[in-house]
């Protein structure tokens, strides 16, 4: 199957690493590969490290670069480990935590409310027993621990109502498809609530997908290792799209400009213009933000 993503903020982040023809740029959250195809068509000389630790995200984009002259290397990985999976210096990082359109609508693990799927929104292709799902979440953690991570991760004000209203859900039957926790969410929240602007489960799906994948754990470390892999005036360009990952990414580049290791390219994140979020909704909440590394390690 073919992707479908559509990149989010693509010449505004590309201009913003400011590459030049032999640059070695890292997209560390390759997804639909948009960001790498336009760097490929721009910098036909560029080396690019896709890493995505989902393989059908390689499969389904790897069509777009037939006929492409740049040099690009596939690594399935979590962007955590930067580290370990970079051995050379890099130009340019992007990191575009957005969840690929891919995995929304192809991916059958879940990520949508609007289909029918087993419900683990785990990122990898071919999770283990031992990985962590939602399922697992939903039907085995406490009361407190699910209000916590909705409300924390979601920042759903409904939190409590729907934790206690799953508790009681799984008591009947478990928790096994997406259709099955929306319809306990939809029976917790207010009716008013349930005709709002967004999907009255989309804030719980989002503190779920978090917990599931450590995403926030995952940023904190990806954004060190990676920046410690930047050249001196290399470029590191993160676009998030809630405002806990905005804030961890604001904080980094807070402490590194504190420390002078780095200045801010955009004092102010940058965001989507209208004609981009008329063409893609999903565009209307994402912020960028660029810096570049002023000393070494």
């Amino acid at each position: 199957m073919n992707s479908i993503h559509k990149t989010v903020l693509l010449k505004e982040t590309i201009d913003g690493l400011n590459l030049q023809p032999k640059s070695v740029v890292v997209d560390a959250t390759f997804g639909g590969g948009g960001h790498s195809l336009e760097i490929c068509k721009q910098f036909p000389g560029v080396r690019i490290i896709a890493i995505d630790q989902d393989q059908g995200a390689f499969e389904k984009a790897k069509n777009k670069f037939e006929g492409t002259v740049c040099d690009i290397t596939f690594v399935k990985a979590n962007f955590r480990n930067l580290g370990e999976d970079l051995h050379a210096d890099v130009d340019g990082i992007i990191f575009d935590l957005g969840l690929s359109s891919d995995q929304l609508e192809n991916s059958g693990r879940g990520f949508s409310f609007i289909r029918n799927e087993p419900l683990l929104m785990t990122m990898k292709e071919n999770p283990s027993p031992e990985d962590l799902t939602a399922r697992e979440i939903v039907n085995t953690w406490e009361e407190k621990s699910l209000a916590d991570i909705i409300y924390g991760y979601g920042e759903e004000r409904f939190s409590r109502w729907i934790a206690k209203a799953i508790v009681e859900g799984r008591k009947d039957k478990e928790i096994v498809t997406t259709f099955d926790l929306v319809k306990i969410i939809e029976e917790a929240v207010p009716g008013a609530y349930k005709r709002g602007r967004i999907h009255c489960a989309t804030k719980t799906f989002q503190a779920l997908r978090i917990a599931v994948n450590d995403e926030l754990g995952s940023l904190a470390e990806g954004l060190k290792a990676g920046f410690a892999k930047l050249k001196v005036g290399g470029r590191m360009g993160v676009i998030s799209f809630h405002s806990l990952e905005d804030r961890i990414v604001k904080n980094f580049y807070k402490d590194k400009k504190a420390n002078g290791e780095a200045i801010l390219i955009n004092k102010k994140p940058i965001i989507a213009g209208e004609t981009e979020v008329k063409s893609n909704p999903r565009s209307r909440s994402a912020k960028l933000r660029i810096l570049e590394k002023t000393q070494a390690n």
